[in-house]
């Protein structure tokens, strides 16, 4: 399993797949989200045993936000014609955590190497464009400690603040409130948190979580 990042990243709304023809050629890609090689590699296999009587199954895949790993296979097409295109794609865009598979029916007409680079590419940027992205992007899960009588008060200047306060850890000693804070929040963060309790509670980070937001590179 690849290691989560510490930055926003780009990856997939959601799986998907869309078809092109390309002189009576039919493209059809299919797009997965996936977390690591090994996934991408399950989906490839699946897609090859589904479309068994296809021409080509070509793939690229990008996996790891911080140390990506890149791979693409031309399934018989001329060496880079179709997967090489086809991972310039998803580097171009700046997603990762994505496989692409495209299916080739043959339609009888040869397309020479330039034109297979540009329907092997194309299928991939049209998925893309149908699919959409989205940017994940990294919060800090901080436990905040309080005894009980200052709790409720805490509760609720973290809420007034805008911070998100995910669950309430009830204990004999006092309760741990949890909290999502984006992580180039913060040193904000935590110079908010002494302001507002005199110093007298602190944050422990026990984690990181991701929100999603649509995502586009439109001008």
């Amino acid at each position: 399993m690849t290691q989560p990042a510490a930055r926003p990243y780009l990856t997939l709304r959601a799986d998907g797949s869309h078809e092109i023809e390309v002189k009576r050629s039919r493209f059809i890609c299919h797009l997965a989200r996936v977390g690591d090689e090994e996934a991408a590699q399950e989906f490839i296999a699946g897609i090859r045993k589904r479309y068994w009587d296809a021409r080509h199954n070509c793939t690229a895949f990008v996996v790891g936000a911080e140390h990506r790993r890149e791979r693409s296979n031309d399934d018989g097409e001329p060496a880079g014609t179709a997967g090489v295109p086809m991972l310039e794609v998803l580097r171009r865009r700046g997603v990762t955590d994505t496989v692409a598979v495209v299916t080739r029916y043959f339609g009888g007409v040869l397309l020479g190497a330039g034109g297979l680079v540009r329907a092997y590419g194309g299928a991939v940027t049209a998925a893309l464009d149908e699919v959409g992205l989205v940017e994940r992007r990294p919060v800090a899960v901080l436990l905040v400690a309080a005894d009980h009588t200052r709790a409720g008060r805490l509760e609720n200047e973290l809420r007034a603040a805008g911070h998100v306060v995910r669950e309430l850890h009830y204990e004999a000693a006092g309760v741990r409130i949890e909290v999502g804070v984006p992580v180039d929040r913060l040193p904000a963060f935590h110079a908010w948190l002494a302001e507002a309790t005199g110093g007298s509670a602190g944050a422990e980070q026990v984690g990181l979580s991701f929100v999603e937001a649509p995502w586009s590179d439109a001008p």
